[in-house]
């Protein structure tokens, strides 16, 4: 297997990519007719690189509709929603809607044009923490002080039908924004373009990305605008103004062309995001991907690249049960009661009504697992009764501590656990659209005694504390047959420190000397405090997004063991501005840092550890190598002065 990409991943004409992840698998959609015939290509990845084509997704519509635009699907209930725009594109472009029972389709047009205005193009969708579905896209805003297309949000009251209260997100306030300064279709007026949303949340903030200007500009790219909620009266905060801050993804003069119109989707590790973008070669617009994360509020995105990069990480263990078993599921499993089998991508469970378990072999004292579940029905199967369900459980050393269960007969999802003081129990209620005979995606992030879980990306989600620490998952039914697909284990935690009321110990630190608290979402300590987490792994990627509070510097310790913080990878203030500095014994390295680099503010340091070596990359600047001991070993953080650590993730390799 190659250890190295280079993008396009997909060398031909393919624009406007939306990614979809299901099943632990990827497909992807595309702007225009296809070479079947059919509206809206559609290519299928097991790893985000290698790409193999499908067909077309949709016939095309009566009235021979010349455009085709921007489909994004989103799986609702367990069915696929395709949002995309048609039309005539001077004249009226609409969002539609279209429906399949598969991603890959064949998806069939609802018959319902969702947008009213004359110009509405790029849909998509985000689903909030309390439920509800909005539609962002992009419309013409004649009236504004720039005028042009800019994006816009309503509410889906179902996935058919707008509320029909559209309210401004982004419009064009920039130079860099400019699409024609003289477009003639449009009488000569200066006209300016945002387009191509795509919104995340990460802790407080609600980011959207969005295209702006004209691909054949240097300025145009991808920026993004924050807002502390979705629902707002007025704009969201943009980012980039195009000089004194550019759009974190733009084009670079001779080597990358016009990178734009993105979507974002989850890595096979299930921890990093991926930036899917296309840029414009030869081919046309060609899809290309790279990594996508923040250094505090601000988003980052590891790119626009052309040069081999790694390959996007692959968990520790993945199994999508294409290899045939009759009687269990493999060597990476141990089974015990009920009937279980695997192939063609399917891990069955036919069992009766006795529990029927497979526990996966992989041990970690932290990890997070993903895997999709849904229930066998009819064919001659024991109907399910109240106390029927299936789901996922996860052990610790002492036997199991959580249960996370489907009981689709009662239309709920229940979460069993041991906490300190005994047996406690939380039911959750399904959506009224939750169709149990469709694959629903459970995820679980383990980290010693704390556990999240969250069914359909949060549709329903729980978190709790257990009495021991956690290391182990396993497949569970209980009176139901049941399919599952799609695993995947990745070694690792991620602390975000978001959490209220929570102390570095409730999280696993330890800590020594100075003082260490969270306090707005950050792990903060003053000068001399050190603290380390003891989950230690030899090959690793270790990210950490960090801050001097007042202008002394910090340290990362990336090679602890048993409370010893070993070597110091100092990033400080000295004389002559801030340096990286590597002490290892009696030997130090000094790397001056760029003379824009700011240690006041959140700055992210990615940490590549392999066997006897170790890799410094400053965001996505390689900036050293090391030799080191080779083994297992944790991380510890340290501050040099006051300093503030908004984020670490470790991740097993």
């Amino acid at each position: 297997m190659a250890e190295t990409y280079a993008n396009p991943v997909y060398p031909h004409n393919f624009p406007d990519p939306f990614v979809l992840k299901w099943c632990g698998a990827y497909w992807a959609y595309c702007t225009g007719t296809w070479h079947d015939g059919r509206c809206f290509g559609v290519l299928f990845s097991r790893d985000l690189v290698d790409w193999e084509e499908v067909g077309g997704a949709l016939e095309p519509l009566p009235g021979n509709l010349p455009h085709y635009w921007a489909p994004e699907v989103c799986n609702i209930g367990g069915r696929f929603f395709m949002y995309y725009s048609a039309g005539v594109e001077l004249e009226d472009m609409a969002v539609r809607v279209a429906v399949a029972d598969h991603p890959a389709g064949p998806f069939f047009d609802a018959g319902v044009r969702l947008t009213n205005e004359p110009f509405a193009i790029d849909a998509h969708v985000f689903r909030d923490t309390d439920g509800q579905r909005y539609l962002f896209y992009a419309s013409d805003y004649l009236d504004h002080s720039h005028v042009g297309t800019g994006t816009t949000v309503d509410r889906l009251t179902s996935p058919f039908a707008l509320a029909g209260e559209p309210r401004p997100v982004t419009r064009a306030r920039f130079d860099w924004q400019v699409y024609d300064p003289e477009r003639a279709e449009k009488g000569g007026v200066r006209w300016h373009t945002i387009e191509g949303s795509f919104v995340l949340r990460r802790k407080r903030l609600y980011y959207q990305m969005f295209s702006g200007g004209n691909w054949q500009n240097v300025s145009y790219g991808v920026s993004y605008a924050t807002s502390d909620r979705i629902w707002r009266p007025d704009e969201w905060e943009q980012h980039a103004d195009g000089e004194q801050i550019v759009p974190i993804l733009r084009t670079i003069p001779g080597r990358v062309v016009g990178p734009g119109h993105n979507s974002v989707v989850r890595g096979p590790d299930n921890r990093q995001l991926f930036c899917v973008y296309h840029r414009w070669m030869d081919a046309g617009r060609t899809m290309a991907i790279d990594p996508l994360d923040w250094a505090g509020e601000r988003m980052l995105v590891l790119g626009p690249s052309d040069e081999p990069r790694p390959v996007p990480p692959a968990p520790t263990l993945a199994d999508g049960f294409e290899q045939e078993y009759a009687d269990g599921l493999g060597p990476a499993w141990q089974c015990e009661g009920g009937s279980w089998s695997a192939g063609e991508g399917e891990a069955i469970q036919e069992g009766g009504f006795e529990p029927a378990v497979a526990l996966c072999v992989v041990e970690s004292p932290c990890f997070v697992a993903e895997a999709s579940v849904r229930a066998l029905l009819g064919a001659g199967r024991e109907p399910p009764t109240g106390s029927s369900a299936y789901g996922i459980g996860l052990d610790g050393a002492n036997g199991t501590l959580v249960y996370a269960l489907i009981a689709p007969a009662v239309g709920q999802f229940g979460v069993l656990w041991r906490a300190a003081s005994g047996w406690r129990e939380e039911r959750l209620m399904l959506p009224a659209d939750f169709d149990p005979s469709r694959y629903h995606l459970l995820r679980a992030e383990v980290d010693g005694r704390h556990v999240r879980i969250s069914l359909d990306e949060g549709v329903l989600s729980w978190h709790g504390v257990v009495a021991e620490p956690l290391q182990q998952i396993a497949l569970r039914t209980s009176g139901h047959a049941a399919s599952f697909a799609g695993f995947a284990l990745t070694a690792g935690f991620e602390d975000l420190f978001d959490e209220p009321g929570v102390a570095p110990a409730d999280l696993g630190w330890a800590t020594r000397g100075g003082h260490w608290l969270i306090d707005n979402s950050a792990l903060v300590c003053d000068a001399g405090a050190m603290c380390w987490k003891p989950h230690a792994f030899e090959n690793c990627a270790l990210v950490v997004n960090a801050r001097a509070l007042d202008g002394v510097g910090y340290a990362l310790h990336p090679l602890a063991r048993q409370g010893n913080l070993g070597p110091t990878l100092a990033i400080e203030a000295i004389a002559d501005g801030w340096h990286m500095a590597w002490r290892s014994g009696d030997h130090v390295e000094h790397h001056p840092l760029p003379a824009s680099f700011d240690g006041a503010v959140y700055q992210q340091w990615r940490i590549e550890r392999r066997t006897g070596q170790i890799m410094v990359c400053w965001e996505r600047e390689l900036l050293a190598s090391f030799h080191v001991m080779p083994g297992p070993a944790a991380t510890g953080l340290a501050g040099l002065g006051a300093a503030a650590f908004e984020m670490v993730r470790l991740i097993a390799r």
